[in-house]
C-alpha cells in the first residue's frame, strides 16, 4: 500500500472519531441551551452511547491498522498514545465512574441546596476511589495526581505544579496584601437594573468587535456560560444576563469569546484531523490543552476587556444602552468598579488578584485526596482555614464553601490547575508581544485588536493539536511555568 493511500486511511479513521465526538459537542450544547427538562436521562443516555462508540472506535483493531501503515506520519503518533491509553483503563472502571458521576452530580446537587458536606461525603469518597484506580491502571512514576493532570494539561505533573504555584503564592499574597489596603471604589451602579435585551445587544456588539465570526459562530443563552465548537466552521458560545448585576454578562461574554477566537483561528487543514480532537479526554477541540485555552480566554477577558484604552472606546456605547442606569457615572469609576479588589468566598465571583488563591486551595485538596495525605471528612475544616488565612474571608456554610463547584461530583480531579496555567501563560504572551511587536500595543491603545489577533493566530491559534503549550511557548523564546511575567503584570496593576 502506497503512503498516500496508507494516510488517507489513517484520516478517514480520525476524521469519523471527530465526526462522534462534535456531534457529542453537539448534544451537550443542546442540553445546555435548548433542551427541555425532561429529555435529560434519554439525553445522558445518547452522549454515554457516542462517548462509547468513541472509545471503541480509537481501540478497535481497525485504527491500529491504520496506525501501523502510516508509519512516521504524525497523526499516527498521536493516535497510538490514545490507543495505549484507554486500553489501559478497564470498561468496568469507566462504567463505573459514569454511574458514579450521576449519583454524586445529584447527592452534590442536594448537599449543596441544604449546605450540607455530610451528605456529599460518602459520593466523594467514592469519585476518588476510582479516581485513585484511574491513576493505578494508568501508571504513575512519583505521585498518583500526575496522570489526572496530564488529561487536561499534558507535561505538567503534582511536583511541577506544586513549584509554580509556591513561586505564585509568594508574589500575590504581598500583592493583594497592599492592594486591600486601598479604598474600595464606587460599585452601586453594577447592580441596578439591567435588562435582559441590553446586555445581548451588547454583548454582541463587543463579540463582533473583538473579531468573533458571526457567520461561522452564534451567542446564546445559557445558565453556566460556556463555549464550545463543531470544528472551526462552527463556533458556539454562551453567556447569561444576571439583570441585578452588570459585569457578569459583560466579562463572561468577552471570556468567552477569547475561546471562540482560538477555535476560530485553528487552521483549516486540521479540520477533522488528529490535531483538532482531544482523544484522550474525548472531545472535539482545537486548542491544545485545557491551560493554553484557557490563556486565550483570560488575555481578552482581563489584559484586553478590562483595560482603559477598551472602555475608552465601549463605555458610550455601554452607556447609550443604558442611559438610565449610567447616567450618573464616568467612565473611570466604572473602569474601578470592575477592578477592584474584593476577596470573597466564590470562586467564579472572584476578583483577579485572588483568583489564583481559590485555585490553588482546590489543587493542594485534590492532591492530598489522591495521595491520601487528607481524608474527604476534613475538606470543610481545611477549605474553611485556607480562606481565613490567605484571603481574610469567614466561610460561614457549606455551600459558599467546598460545595461551590460541581468538578468533583463529575470526577474532574486535575482540571482545576488549568485555570491558574492560563492566567500566567495569558500574561507571558502579551509581555512577550509588548517586547517583540509594540505595534500591537498601539493598536490596542486604540481599542483595536486586530492586530494581537494576527498575531495570536500566528503564533497559537493556527497549530491546534500540533504543537504543545511548552513547544508553542519555546517558538517564542518563552518558557511554560515562568510566573515572572504574570507575577509583573499583577504588580503593576493592584500595587
Amino acid at each position: 500500500m502506497s503512503r498516500n493511500l496508507t494516510t488517507n486511511k489513517l484520516t478517514d479513521q480520525l476524521a469519523r472519531l471527530n465526526d462522534v465526538l462534535c456531534a457529542v459537542n453537539t448534544l451537550n450544547w443542546d442540553a445546555r441551551t435548548q433542551m427541555p427538562a425532561g429529555g435529560a436521562t434519554t439525553r445522558g443516555q445518547q452522549i454515554a452511547t457516542l462517548m462509547g462508540l468513541a472509545r471503541s472506535m480509537i481501540i478497535d483493531p481497525a485504527m491500529q491498522a491504520a496506525v501501523d501503515e502510516a508509519g512516521d506520519d504524525p497523526s499516527a503518533s498521536v493516535a497510538q498514545e490514545a490507543i495505549d491509553y484507554h486500553r489501559r483503563l478497564p470498561a468496568e472502571l469507566l462504567k463505573a465512574q459514569s454511574e458514579s458521576a450521576t449519583v454524586a452530580g445529584a447527592a452534590w446537587a442536594k448537599a449543596r441546596a441544604s449546605s450540607d458536606f455530610s451528605l456529599f461525603q460518602p459520593h466523594l469518597e467514592k469519585v476518588v476511589d476510582l479516581a485513585r484506580q484511574s491513576a493505578d491502571a494508568l501508571g504513575y512514576e512519583k505521585h498518583p495526581y500526575d496522570p489526572m493532570v496530564r488529561i487536561y494539561e499534558p507535561g505538567e505533573t503534582a511536583a511541577s505544579l506544586s513549584c509554580f504555584f509556591d513561586e505564585l503564592r509568594s508574589g500575590i499574597l504581598p500583592i493583594l496584601d497592599t492592594a486591600r489596603g486601598r479604598p474600595v471604589p464606587r460599585t452601586d451602579f453594577l447592580y441596578r437594573h439591567y435588562p435582559q435585551a441590553g446586555q445581548q445587544a451588547f454583548a454582541t456588539g463587543t463579540a463582533q468587535s473583538l473579531g468573533f465570526d458571526f457567520e461561522r459562530g452564534r451567542l446564546d443563552t445559557t445558565v453556566h456560560p460556556f463555549e464550545v465548537s463543531f470544528t472551526r466552521n462552527d463556533v458556539r458560545i454562551t453567556s447569561r444576563w444576571p439583570e441585578q448585576y452588570l459585569p457578569m454578562s459583560i466579562f463572561g461574554s468577552i471570556h468567552e469569546v477569547g475561546h471562540a477566537l482560538y477555535e476560530q483561528g485553528i487552521a483549516p487543514e486540521l479540520t477533522r484531523s488528529a490535531f483538532a480532537t482531544d482523544m484522550i479526554g474525548l472531545y472535539a477541540v482545537g486548542g491544545t490543552s485545557f491551560g493554553m485555552h484557557e490563556s486565550q480566554s483570560r488575555l481578552y477577558e482581563n489584559h484586553v476587556g478590562r483595560s482603559a484604552p477598551f472602555w475608552e472606546k465601549h463605555y458610550v456605547r455601554l452607556r447609550d444602552t443604558f442611559p438610565d442606569q449610567l447616567r450618573d457615572v464616568s467612565v473611570d469609576e466604572f473602569l474601578a468598579a470592575v477592578n477592584r479588589v474584593e476577596p470573597g468566598a466564590i470562586r467564579v465571583e472572584a476578583d483577579e488578584l485572588s483568583y489564583d488563591l481559590h485555585i490553588m486551595l482546590r489543587v493542594k485538596i485534590e492532591m492530598g485526596l489522591m495521595d491520601g495525605s487528607l481524608s474527604v471528612a476534613d475538606i470543610p475544616d481545611v477549605w474553611r482555614e485556607a480562606m481565613h488565612n490567605d484571603l481574610g474571608v469567614a466561610i460561614d456554610d457549606d455551600a459558599n464553601g467546598c460545595l461551590q463547584d460541581v468538578h468533583w461530583s463529575s470526577g474532574y480531579l486535575g482540571s482545576f490547575p488549568t485555570y491558574t496555567i492560563g492566567n500566567a501563560t495569558a500574561a507571558q504572551l502579551m509581555a512577550h508581544l509588548d517586547e517583540q511587536s509594540p505595534q500591537i500595543r498601539h493598536a490596542l491603545n486604540s481599542a483595536d485588536t486586530a492586530p494581537l489577533n494576527e498575531a495570536l493566530t500566528e503564533k497559537v491559534w493556527q497549530w491546534g493539536r500540533r504543537k504543545t503549550r511548552a513547544q508553542i511557548l519555546e517558538a517564542s523564546g518563552l518558557k511554560a511555568n515562568d510566573a515572572s511575567p504574570y507575577l509583573a503584570y499583577l504588580k503593576g496593576k493592584f500595587s
